[in-house]
């Protein structure tokens, strides 16, 4: 199984490419973090956590609710990912004593027992190598009634925006197999009651989990493929091994995959699927 190292390695490799995306693929996924924070219902005065935060924007939409009195705690496990949403914080002109921000390991979190109102975790959790600790981790540093938010992927057969590169890889034999169904990975909660087991399993009564439609949005495929490759680890390590030759078939090959969903004037619209769920700790 890959280990904690080789996840944060792989994060921090694609920061730079997070951030030159985040206007795009925030505006694509928006309505999924909208939807975390509606779940999550903070409040002034409240300490909320957000893991796993990347560029930071799905906490940010949060921060202000908190006010007066709140904080906002950003945390990623990749120190790039960390500065990415530091400077994203700037921009929009969060204080320190509205945000701040920490490099952490969802899977070991230094922060003391049931030391926040709630968590954040918008497609964290299935990445991390020991998923069960994650959860307990997350349950732990809930206080008593305190609540998490968690978004995920839903199936892949949903979400052809994210596949089509390595179905194609698979096909053109630069890669040998499918991930392993345990493997860290965006599908890896994917399948029926998996999130719902896992947080449960992790000591937290889950309240509801339901499905998040969204649609990806780009001028052309051209587009689509810088997107992909600036911020998909796996897919630059293909092209990183891959002759130049292979690299174009793959481009070519996974641009066919989303020829259906482009629009007369050549953009692009793939729609996406997120699965969301609320769940307590037990007080």
């Amino acid at each position: 199984m890959t280990d904690a190292s080789e996840q944060i390695e792989a994060w921090r490799s694609v920061a730079a490419g997070w951030e030159h995306q985040r206007p795009l693929v925030w505006e694509s996924t928006r309505v999924v973090s909208e939807r975390l924070v509606e779940l999550l219902d903070p409040r002034s005065g409240e300490t909320i956590l957000e893991l796993a935060a990347g560029p930071g924007d799905t906490g940010f939409l949060a921060a202000h609710a908190l006010q007066p009195g709140g904080r906002l705690v950003s945390t990623d496990a990749a120190p790039e990912m960390v500065a990415v949403a530091e400077r994203r914080a700037a921009e929009l002109g969060l204080s320190a004593d509205e945000v701040s921000f920490a490099v952490e390991d969802m899977a070991a979190l230094s922060f003391d027992t049931g030391l926040f109102d709630g968590v954040l975790c918008r497609w964290g959790l299935m990445l991390v190598p020991d998923v069960e600790r994650a959860a307990r981790e997350v349950a732990r540093v809930i206080r008593p009634d305190g609540r998490a938010a968690v978004a995920i992927w839903a199936e892949p057969e949903a979400n052809d925006w994210m596949t089509a590169p390595g179905r194609t890889a698979l096909e053109l034999g630069l890669v040998e197999q499918r991930p392993a169904p345990d493997e860290p990975g965006p599908f890896r909660l994917s399948g029926e009651g998996r999130l719902a087991e896992v947080l449960t399993d992790g000591g937290l009564a889950v309240e509801t989990v339901e499905d998040v439609e969204l649609t990806w949005r780009t001028e052309s495929l051209a587009a689509w493929w810088d997107v992909a490759r600036d911020t998909s680890r796996t897919l630059a390590l293909i092209l990183e091994d891959a002759t130049p030759e292979d690299g174009e078939a793959l481009r070519r090959g996974s641009e066919r995959r989303l020829e259906r969903y482009v629009a007369p004037d050549g953009s692009l619209a793939v729609p996406g699927r997120a699965r969301v769920a609320l769940a307590r700790r037990p007080g």
